[in-house]
């Protein structure tokens, strides 16, 4: 190979640390002076135009959110003040990977994000169907996407980049057994869960902080296409998502989730087993188990696609007096990308756009910018303080303080000590999850998959991603290999010998 190239900045800076947000200890808060941080997710953002980076293609609709039992003593959120209160909501589906004019019945997890207009401004919950993710840290989500989207060179998608990225990233385990499952390809927006994935907060009344989970169950009940089902739908009716949420709310059969929360004390989280708010791992919900909150309905749909469903912004910034953030690496990389990415795509005044707008009340000091449509503010002060008005900050909606593990501040290896069991849920998945023709379908749709991997490393990836599905799983890393041709006994030691190969 010839010389080594060092890593830089746009600007041409080299640095060390591509891999690994700044954080205020190992499981603390990322740190605004990480500008490579910066540097990656801005530049990410900025990728495609006009279309969404990741999940461009979408359907949406409007609704119901009913709260149907009393968590009060948990968020003091007006949303959940009382039972049988009601709030409007939008839900935007979407598939991540695929351009705008995909499939949307693609091998893909499936973007669940809600918008629920609360008297406290607007509420973002931007999850997907899964309850965890690929990566833990996001200096890492534009790598992975890229993988999962065109090769520079022959411009078509590639097994062999999103293969070899995946067994260099263990962390990745859960999530691509989840993907690779029938779960991959549920048969229609209506039938499949949604999750907040991230771990929030909770803020009651006495400013008393709970780690939370957010679960929507599915009402319809789940229902997946089996790969070869989804392939055949791609042909027939790349549209068949959108058609058929459409169709059914137009005929009266409005789809129904049911609210569900897992709750975490602090002190519970300090002594957990593992990181809470490691993206790539799920709360057994023996430990934690679902409490019931409300429902969530879709009557009405968009009477203008563009308007509400293409034009709809969603951030994870945006939450409301009574749910907060949590150090949840990922979640604090997104509380900084999606109002960027938003920003750029539809103008820094986006949530002038209806489907964007609070429906209560606005008042700040911003003015200006590209399409500017709601008077710009008139002749009212455009700085605070001032004499003139009587726009104040409200104390009562202070946050309590957080409390940190260190004063250090580091790039903390994001799978160091105590922060690298990958195995452990993804073997619970395979063992406990998933039934007898779930492990069939799984071991044909990775083996299926795999195989289309080529080029002069291929021998390397398979056999490097084989080793983390056999430490998952015996049987699982037997049944693959085996669908694959590859004989584990020649294949293993060569790889094994490769010391600290795939774990990174």
């Amino acid at each position: 190979m010839s010389e080594p190239k060092k890593l830089t900045s746009a600007s041409g800076i080299p640095y060390a640390e591509n891999e690994n947000s700044m954080s205020v200890g190992a499981r603390g808060p990322l740190l605004l002076q990480d500008f490579i941080l910066h540097e990656k997710m801005a530049h990410f953002n900025r990728e495609r135009i006009p279309e969404r980076v990741v999940h461009a293609k979408g359907s949406g609709a409007f609704g119901t959110f009913t709260v149907t039992h009393d968590i009060t003593k948990y968020t003091r959120a007006k949303i959940f003040s009382q039972v049988g209160k009601k709030t409007r909501m939008f839900l935007r589906f979407s598939t991540v990977g695929g351009e705008k004019g995909s499939a949307d019945t693609e091998r893909d997890p499936r973007g669940f994000a809600i918008k629920f207009y609360t008297e406290d401004g607007n509420w973002d919950l931007v999850g997907n169907n899964t309850p965890i993710f690929f990566v833990k840290d996001p200096k890492k989500f534009g790598d992975f996407i890229h993988t999962q989207k065109r090769d520079p060179y022959t411009n078509c998608k590639s097994a062999t980049m999103v293969w070899d990225f995946w067994s260099l990233n263990p962390e990745s385990l859960h999530q691509v057994l989840f993907l690779m499952s029938d779960r991959g390809t549920p048969y229609t927006y209506r039938h499949m869960h949604g999750f907040g994935s991230h771990t929030f907060s909770f803020i009651n009344d006495k400013n008393e902080r709970y780690w939370v989970k957010f679960h929507f169950k599915t009402k319809q009940g789940i229902k997946n296409f089996t790969n070869d089902e989804a392939v055949a739908m791609k042909g027939l009716d790349p549209d068949f998502a959108q058609r058929d949420l459409v169709t059914a709310i137009d005929k009266g059969e409005f789809p129904k989730w049911t609210l569900k929360v897992q709750i975490m004390t602090e002190e519970q989280a300090k002594t957990f087993r593992f990181n809470p708010f490691d993206l790539t791992k799920t709360w057994s919900q023996k430990d934690f188990p679902l409490i019931e909150v409300g429902e969530m309905e879709l009557n009405e749909n968009a009477q203008n696609y563009f308007a509400d469903v293409e034009q709809a912004a969603f951030a994870p910034a945006h939450v409301v007096d009574g749910i907060s953030y949590s150090p949840d690496k990922m979640l604090q990389g997104r509380i900084l990308s999606y109002p960027d990415a938003h920003r750029y795509r539809l103008g820094a005044n986006y949530e002038q756009i209806p489907v964007n707008k609070c429906p209560y009340m606005v008042n700040n000091y911003q003015r200006d910018a590209v399409m500017r449509v709601d008077g710009n503010g008139g002749k009212n002060p455009n700085y605070f303080p001032n004499s003139f008005d009587n726009i104040r900050p409200d104390s009562a909606y202070k946050q309590p303080s957080m409390t940190l593990d260190t004063l250090v501040a580091d790039w903390y290896d994001r799978n160091g000590e105590g922060e690298n069991d990958h195995y452990t849920q993804p073997g619970i998945f395979w063992r406990e999850v998933l039934n007898d023709q779930d492990k069939k379908n799984l071991v044909s749709n990775i083996s299926g998959h795999m195989k289309n991997i080529d080029g002069p490393k291929k021998g390397e990836i398979i056999n490097r991603q084989l080793c983390h599905f056999f430490r998952a799983d015996i049987g699982m890393g037997m049944a693959i290999a085996q669908a694959l041709g590859v004989n584990p006994e020649q294949a293993m030691p060569k790889q094994h010998s490769k010391e600290g190969v795939g774990v990174v």
